[in-house]
């Protein structure tokens, strides 16, 4: 299990979740790892599980922090050879319930941070070096209440082709995976119980939510030399929910 021999990488919103099992595997395969959170505790707590990784706590929305990012990344590692820019939020609300502040804080963590956490990162990124960005099925499907959510995955789905035009030249490859339902504390927060989830799963023709490690796998896949030839593309893993 040495994929990612000798690699330094980078899972933002690493201390749960798809962030999480994703830092685990990637250190399974070799590489040195840091990543952020927005709670200490959360972040200690990942220490724990994972063991030798570099914490940096950050808000993903927060501009200023992402320059404190690249800094930390610079001063533990050096130089990075791979990105998962995977922290977010979902806020899922009718149309006629959001607000300026709601939309704006949606809009910050999901889309406006990431895009200035990759220019911070620009000047440490190795050559090569792999950015694989988190969206979601939800940029390719109509459903209701997730406005917001949907249009800033979108986003991050463009750049991920747009950036990729522009950085390969350097060596640069940017990809991005799409997700459908994946078994985390994500559903929980939204406030989905047991008969929305089965809801859900009812619309998902491989018959259940994907587990974190099915991501955290074409995770892996997309920042190891492996993938060399894989640039601006979009792999879903979502059980069949938006092609089937």
């Amino acid at each position: 299990m040495s994929r990612l021999k000798g690699k330094r990488a980078l899972v933002t919103g690493g201390s749960s979740g798809i962030g999480l099992e994703t830092a685990r595997r990637m250190l399974q395969e070799g590489a040195r790892v840091a990543i952020t959170g927005s709670k200490a505790a959360s972040l200690e707590a990942a220490q724990k599980e994972l063991g030798d990784v570099v914490l940096i706590k950050a808000d993903a929305g927060d501009i200023a922090d992402q320059q404190k990012v690249a800094v930390a990344i610079r001063d533990a590692f050096g130089s990075l050879d791979a990105v998962f820019v995977n922290a977010g939020i979902g806020d899922f609300r009718p149309l006629d319930q959001w607000d300026e502040a709601g939309f704006d804080r949606s809009v910050a963590v999901n889309l406006k941070g990431p895009f200035f956490l990759i220019q911070q990162l620009l000047p440490i990124l190795g050559n090569p070096a792999s950015l694989v960005l988190n969206t979601s099925i939800n940029a390719h499907i109509g459903m209701p209440n997730s406005s917001v959510y949907s249009l800033t995955k979108a986003g991050l789905l463009s750049l991920a082709r747009t950036l990729s035009g522009e950085l390969l030249s350097r060596g640069i490859r940017v990809n991005a995976i799409s997700p459908g339902p994946i078994a985390t504390p994500l559903h929980g927060k939204i406030g989905m119980g047991e008969a929305e989830i089965k809801g859900l799963v009812s619309q998902i023709p491989a018959g259940r939510r994907g587990f974190p490690k099915e991501i955290a796998d074409a995770v892996v896949f997309l920042a190891s030399d492996e993938s060399a030839f894989t640039v601006g593309s979009e792999l879903i893993i979502d059980g069949g929910m938006s092609t089937l």
